[in-house]
């Protein structure tokens, strides 16, 4: 028995993160774009599928491995990201800077490019938050409360993007990503009780995001 939940954990979590980038690769509409266009498309997929990763880490879900082992994936993945994203719109803008342009400025007449740029913005914020974390000078609490709220942001964001675009991403692997991602973000939230001081300290003290 003690065997079956750390296999079915790791199945549950290779499934949902292999399943909608096998799914994308068998989508028709590849046949009509660019090399640069799927490049850009499967980046934005495989940034969605990491972005499930950072909460089990966080929660200490993923069975084998230790804490510190969890801190260090834990960046590792965050700038994983941030690369998948970068990745993600210089290759719309080589294929299409008026539409890229266009959605920076919160001026597209597509709804899903707005929440892609707000997650897209809070991650980087994120991202140098956690690189400028020593200078800044923030209290525990205080960082641990943006970064959880930036979290949520993105979770948000990345989320509503994903679902409102019609593209490569099959409907009912992308919908399971997204109900995954949205269930494990809300259960650490919920688990380490970031906004009570006591579980803050806690989770500053497991130094997830150090």
């Amino acid at each position: 028995m003690s065997l079956i939940r750390p296999i079915l954990i790791w199945s549950i979590l290779g499934v949902a993160v292999l399943a909608p980038l096998v799914a994308a690769a068998a989508s028709p509409l590849l046949a009509w774009r660019s090399a640069v266009y799927g490049a850009a498309g499967f980046a934005g997929i495989v940034a969605m599928a990491l972005m499930l990763v950072q909460p089990l880490l966080a929660g200490g879900y993923l069975p084998g491995i230790t804490r510190f082992q969890a801190r260090r994936m834990h960046r590792w993945i965050g700038s994983a990201i941030v690369v998948a994203v970068i990745v993600h719109v210089v290759g719309l803008y080589v294929t299409s800077p008026p539409d890229v342009i266009d959605a920076l400025l919160f001026a597209s007449p597509t709804p899903f490019s707005n929440w892609g740029v707000i997650a897209m913005w809070a991650i980087f914020t994120v991202a140098v938050m956690v690189a400028l974390r020593d200078r800044i000078g923030l209290r525990p609490r205080t960082w641990l409360m943006m970064h959880t709220g930036l979290v949520v942001v993105i979770v948000v964001g990345t989320v509503v993007h994903a679902v409102l675009i019609q593209g490569t991403m099959e409907s009912v692997t992308k919908i399971a990503l997204c109900a995954l991602l949205v269930i494990a973000t809300l259960k650490v939230v919920a688990d380490l009780q970031v906004w009570r001081n006591r579980r803050g300290k806690r989770l500053e003290q497991a130094g997830v995001e150090r």
